[in-house]
């Protein structure tokens, strides 16, 4: 059976309701979805996976700068061996950066409410040393931003929403753009260890470039783990926890992993940009009364932040 049957977005201008009733069903089946003839430009792509690579060809203590072992990992560099996956005994195999989204004025009424938005959402690190290293990063965060906006319109399409409902609750969504390295293997990695142990994202939906380099596995409902390998330049797409929850489980965040290459490709390292779109920080969590069914007790309400802050320390980055 062909399970990750590749979604073409333009049927979204086409076909709407076939769109998001396509991406709903791949969804149910796999928490996966791959989409084709998305609208991140291609040029976009290639400058920010340019940057991701200069930043990593720096020398190690010039990127431990960016570092900050406070931060949870959430803004600018965090080094090889630092995150394992949530209950994992060893560290993933790979370092990475993260963009974010700065807390402007825009997000006032956050900061009014009591939350230190300066702290939840501080600015990103400029990196001196790589020419247009944050321009491109930051090109490549709008581009996912608006074409993940785009897919959360058709996906609350198909579950009986208003088009415009995630609109409000993610505009300030603390959303990150991870850019991702996993060194070539050219010794044989500790016992047990994993370029990603299998884990789940916490956000609300994830968008990923970058993953034509075998080792993306998904945990199929059935016990079977399934290889992804995309079309070039195709664009996957998960269901994170938040949004699960939000479902009360009628979407699935699905276990997933990224396992070591093969030996004959050992000798390669493996890049892939990720981009994680959050509800806004103070957005409530709780399922939807549609999905909640007799006898299955609901998720109870947790606000975005702290069901984040959860995360962060299960995966060791605070």
């Amino acid at each position: 059976m062909t399970y990750f049957t590749p979604i073409s977005y333009t049927l979204k201008a086409e076909y709407p309701s076939d769109f998001g009733e396509a991406l709903v069903k791949s969804f149910r089946e796999t928490g996966f979805a791959v989409l084709t003839d998305h609208p991140i430009p291609q040029e976009t792509i290639d400058e920010a996976l340019s940057a991701a690579k200069a930043f990593f060809m720096l020398p190690d203590n010039t990127k431990r700068a960016y570092h900050d072992p406070k931060g949870g990992g959430q803004r600018g560099y965090t080094p090889f061996g630092v995150e394992n996956a949530k209950g994992a005994q060893k560290a993933d195999l790979k370092e990475f950066w993260h963009t974010g989204r700065g807390f402007d004025t825009e997000g006032a009424d956050l900061q009014a409410k009591g939350m230190d938005m300066a702290a939840i959402m501080p600015p990103t690190p400029s990196v001196s040393e790589i020419e247009a290293f944050d321009a491109n990063t930051e090109a490549l965060f709008d581009a996912f931003d608006e074409t993940g906006q785009s897919i959360l319109s058709a996906i609350a399409r198909a579950i009986g929403l208003e088009a415009d409902w995630f609109s409000p609750r993610v505009k300030q969504g603390n959303s990150i753009l991870r850019l991702l390295h996993y060194p070539a293997l050219t010794t044989p990695p500790p016992a047990g260890s994993v370029r990603a142990g299998a884990h789940e994202d916490i956000n609300v939906i994830t968008l990923l470039l970058g993953a034509e380099e075998a080792g993306l596995e998904v945990l199929h409902k059935s016990g079977e783990w399934l290889s992804i390998n995309p079309p070039e330049g195709a664009l996957v797409i998960n269901v994170g926890d938040m949004l699960q929850r939000l479902t009360h489980d009628y979407l699935p965040s699905t276990t997933h992993r990224v396992v070591n290459p093969s030996p004959e490709r050992a000798a390669h390292p493996r890049y892939s940009m990720p981009f994680f779109l959050h509800f806004a920080p103070d957005v409530l969590i709780e399922p939807l009364p549609v999905f909640v069914k007799p006898g299955h007790p609901a998720y109870p309400p947790i606000t975005a932040q702290d069901y984040l802050t959860e995360r962060l320390q299960e995966i060791g980055l605070i």
